[in-house]
């Protein structure tokens, strides 16, 4: 496996991932809006985190074979804030490629790119109580629960979902 920066030309490739893994993200996470899954849809989305890396707020990341042929997860470092130190992860990895280690792998980047590139002291990930997996590659890389925060809660098959912040001091 291999993971880079997202890219313009990854447009097909990521469509693909998406499509392919929609019902099984949309047991976990918040339905993204009908009109993603189209080609434009995609690519407005690339675009808009192309524009937001330029600007230094967010890292995209894709997971891809090593041929790099098939994007098999993501992984975000978002809400960049250097002068406050701080920044947000995030991961999607593809249902058929679950539990091989790759959410780890995908975290293991964000930290060092955190630490790395923006110099970053605190991570936040949000986790719903339903994702164990999440939570325990979370807790490995030394995220612990802040309990004082209130949840956020998104709406998953129209159920509401509260997810909890964790935190890591780098």
């Amino acid at each position: 496996m291999n993971i880079r920066t997202l890219q313009a030309d990854d447009l097909q490739r990521l469509l693909t991932f998406e499509l392919d893994n929609r019902d099984w993200f949309e047991q976990h996470v918040e339905a993204r809006a009908p009109a993603f899954y189209t080609p434009d849809g995609v690519a407005a989305h690339i675009a808009d985190y192309l524009s937001e890396h330029a600007a230094g707020r967010v890292h995209p990341c894709v997971l891809t074979s090593d041929d790099g042929a098939v994007i098999v997860g993501r992984a975000n470092l978002r809400r960049i804030d250097r002068a406050a130190g701080s920044g947000e992860v995030g991961y999607r990895i593809a249902h058929d490629h679950a539990r091989q280690g790759l959410g780890s792998l995908a975290l293991a980047h964000l930290l060092e790119l955190a630490r790395s590139r923006y110099g970053l002291r605190m991570l936040n990930a949000w986790i719903s109580p339903h994702n164990l997996g999440s939570r325990r590659i979370v807790e490995k890389y030394g995220f612990t629960r802040d309990v004082l925060a209130a949840p956020h809660v998104a709406q998953v098959n129209g159920v509401a979902h509260a997810s909890h912040l964790y935190q890591c001091h780098l």
